[in-house]
């Protein structure tokens, strides 16, 4: 452990990504010289971060203690649970990874995708223990919104410490029912400590069945007379297994739009989760053939992702379906924070083209969450009764009300913690201290690159966005040094030149004195001198003129006229 923050007999448990955001989970048992880690998953980005595809972590701390790794579990096959394991392979040795069901087929899928490195996967069942040295883990099947959603025990010689996953307590589910006989069993033998998933700790009651949102959409499909346009989450297997079945019902053909729900289609159908009768599905060139009536077209974007399928659709930019009258358009999902702006541009532009939309609502019920609510959370405590707990998985407010959720169903107050990503929670069978920190951040991923964006290139992205750029071109003599012409102002994003041609005019008369002053008094000639004044001397006088911040950027550019 970094600077020996854990004691011999300690077992350290610490996040690199998941606290204080709904992404990116990564979590870390270590017990001397062995480490497991649990999920490494992807953070999609906010607004702010312009041109980012999405986050992961900072690898440093198992790059550095990857001698120790033992494994690498996956809980379930979400992306913000898989997404970044490509990512990590390629800086981190991992010996073996461990996945089971659906979540395997998609993690081969990601991994035909991105080649280059080598990938030790095993199967896991839910019955057996793995013993790596002094650390053991089994598991217990949980219900979650895709299939095969498995909790994790991780044995130590302190203590059990629990793991939930992705969970919520559904009575009634489209799949296998959760393991309720051993995870109170677990409760029964004594559990050292529970880390519990928070992300639905604000809902105060249980979360709505499958079942139910499965009747209710079968119920819209048989009210609806024209083209049915579905739009889910892709990783969703059970809602859209519930889509296929309501579609075959009432005798439609099914086709499919988006990269990754045909992904998960496929590796649905080959894992036996997605079944429908043969020729259900259509290839979507041939849907012009298909009457109105009788078809479902199935698609991503129900976060009004800009590229997403239906987005395309809702703008007109698609190049085989556009919405219109006699259309309806079902969101089987719920806003995602901060995705609401975007969803509403969507709908807005799908009723503008005539279409009917209906969305989640308490009347229409298309969704439920994958994720316990408090009666839920209050159960799974109940059942492991732990003795000290730490929430992960959600923004600071989640966790902290899931550990006064903790309090309230028995946990010891100081027992239970709050804490950020890197945070190390070090815990013996007497004792739970908050040790100090490792290394934990974002790493920010732009096209193929790793890596290589930072902060500093995310603000610049973020002035340009919000105050354009302007570029003086300067043009010196070697031999005379002194300016050849007046410089050369260029805008983009900032003014509107042929508009404001004194205040170009006066930005180049500015430039040209400083820069000829500061060649008078150079005994050598330095460029990046020259270039730092410019930028500090047109940053005070443009915001002095005009109140705004561009982006300034000098190009000095050196010529020997002698010569030319």
């Amino acid at each position: 452990m970094q600077n020996n923050l854990l004691k011999d007999y300690e077992v350290g448990v610490f996040a690199l990504g998941g606290l204080g955001e709904v992404g990116k989970n990564m979590y870390v048992v270590e017990y001397q010289d062995e480490i497991i880690v649990i999920d490494s998953g992807i953070l999609f980005p906010d607004d702010h971060l312009l041109g980012i595809d999405y986050v992961i972590n900072d690898y440093t701390y198992l790059f550095e203690n990857q001698e120790k790794i033992k494994a690498l579990i996956i809980t379930h096959g979400h992306e913000d649970h898989i997404g970044a394991i490509p990512y990590l392979l390629r800086q981190v040795k991992i010996p073996k990874i461990y996945a089971s069901g659906i979540a395997l087929g998609l993690l081969k899928n990601k991994f035909e995708e991105h080649k280059g490195f080598h990938a030790n996967i095993v199967e896991y069942q839910e019955h057996e223990k793995i013993v790596f040295g002094k650390l053991a883990v089994s598991f217990f099947r949980t219900n979650h919104s895709i299939p095969d959603s498995f909790g994790v025990v991780v044995d130590t010689p302190e203590g059990t410490i629990v793991h939930t996953g992705d969970f919520k307590f559904d009575f009634t589910p489209t799949g296998p029912d959760a393991n309720y006989q051993k995870i109170a069993e677990l409760g029964q033998n004594g559990v050292l400590l529970l880390l519990s998933d928070s992300t639905n700790a604000e809902f105060d009651s249980f979360t709505k069945s499958e079942k139910m949102v499965s009747e209710n959409i079968k119920d819209i499909f048989t009210k609806i007379e024209g083209r049915a346009i579905v739009a889910t989450f892709a990783s969703n297997v059970h809602r859209v297994q519930q889509i296929v079945e309501a579609s075959v019902e009432q005798g439609r053909k099914i086709a499919i739009f988006g990269r990754s729900m045909i992904r998960t289609i496929d590796v649905g159908q080959e894992m036996g989760y997605i079944k429908a009768p043969k020729n259900t599905f259509v290839d979507s060139k041939n849907i012009n053939q298909i009457k109105p009536g009788e078809l479902t077209i199935l698609c991503t974007g129900s976060q009004g992702e800009p590229f997403a399928a239906l987005s395309r659709i809702a703008a007109g930019t698609h190049r085989q379906i556009s919405a219109h009258k006699g259309d309806t358009v079902i969101f089987s999902s719920s806003a995602i924070p901060g995705n609401q702006v975007d969803i509403s541009k969507t709908i807005n532009s799908l009723f503008r083209r005539g279409a009917n939309v209906i969305i989640n609502s308490p009347l229409t019920e298309t969704h439920s969450s994958g994720h316990a609510g408090q009666q839920e959370l209050k159960l799974m405590l109940k059942l492991i009764r732990p003795k000290y707990f730490m929430s992960i998985h959600g923004e600071y407010r989640m966790l902290k009300i899931h550990a006064e959720i903790a309090i309230e169903t028995g946990v010891k107050r100081g027992n239970e913690f709050v804490l950020d990503n890197g945070d190390v929670l070090a815990v013996s069978k007497n004792d739970a201290r908050v040790a100090g920190k490792v290394q934990a951040g974002n790493i920010y991923i732009d096209g193929k690159g790793i890596g290589d964006i930072g902060n500093v290139v995310i603000r610049d992205r973020k002035n340009l966005s919000e105050d354009g750029l302007l570029s003086a071109i300067i043009t010196i003599d070697e031999k005379t040094k002194k300016t050849i012409g007046k410089p050369v102002i260029i805008s983009r994003g900032f003014v509107y030149m042929r508009e404001q041609e004194a205040l170009t005019k006066d930005i180049s008369d500015l430039v040209d004195e400083r820069v000829n002053k500061k060649l008078a008094h150079m005994k050598t000639l330095n460029v990046s001198a020259i270039k730092k004044d410019v930028t500090k001397l047109l940053n005070d006088f443009i915001y002095r003129r005009t109140e705004r911040s561009p982006m300034v950027m000098p190009v000095v550019m050196m010529v020997n006229e002698t010569t030319t």
